[in-house]
This record gives C-alpha cells, structure tokens and sequence, in this order.
C-alpha cells in the first residue's frame, strides 16, 4: 500500500531539490534518510521531514513493518513565483523571481491492496 506526504508551497526552488530526489527515488526509507541527514542543504531538510511525514503515516495507518517500505515516488513541481523588482540606474527595475515548490513523497510496502481492475 502505498502512503504519501505533501509539503506545499515550500520556499525552495525546485531546480534546487530535484537532484535530491533523484537521489532517493527507489531506495529504501531508511537508507533515503541516512542520505538525506549528510546533505548540508536546505532542500534535504526539507525532503527529510516530507520523507518522516510519510513514514509517520504510514505507522498511523497500520503498516507492517515501517522498515521494509521503499521510497517509490518522489515528485518537485514548481509552485507560485512571487515576482520581486530591484530598482538600478536611471530608475532601471530588474526582476528578481522567488521561486516556491510542491514536494510529494510517496512510500509502499510492495502490496497492493487494491481487488478490482481498472
């Protein structure tokens, strides 16, 4: 069965995040997090707590064993930009964008409980 967790809007760039989860994708929850607690990045916080958010879930839920679920899905999607301008010369403005994403973390124990077919 598969648990997931979402963190919205977070302020990150997603360019910044993706190589991170590209890092964990398909690894096995606590091996994804050993990694993740070696990066100095602000990213990796922020895929750590998604990550635990997850596991928690899926403890809450009732699965068997946390230690056997395996990172399956890990998706950055960008979010809203907030567009911030820095005045230069002769009254020139530059835009500056801030830049937010979606993280989405997805766990399963490998079963599928879903009975009928689609």
């Amino acid at each position: 069965m598969r648990y997931i967790a979402k963190h919205r809007f977070a302020d990150t760039a997603p360019r910044k995040v993706r190589p991170l989860a590209r890092l964990i994708s398909g690894m096995d929850a606590e091996e994804a997090l050993e990694q993740l607690r070696f990066h100095h990045n602000k990213g990796a916080r922020l895929l750590e707590q998604v990550l635990k958010s997850a596991l928690g879930n899926a403890e809450d839920r009732g699965a068997v064993s946390v230690e056997e679920l395996v990172v399956v899905e890990v998706r950055i999607d960008g979010g809203p930009t907030m567009k911030r301008w820095r005045l230069c010369v002769r009254e020139a403005a530059f835009p500056i964008p801030k830049r937010s994403s979606h993280i989405l973390v997805a766990v399963s124990d490998g079963k599928d409980d879903e009975g009928g077919e689609e």
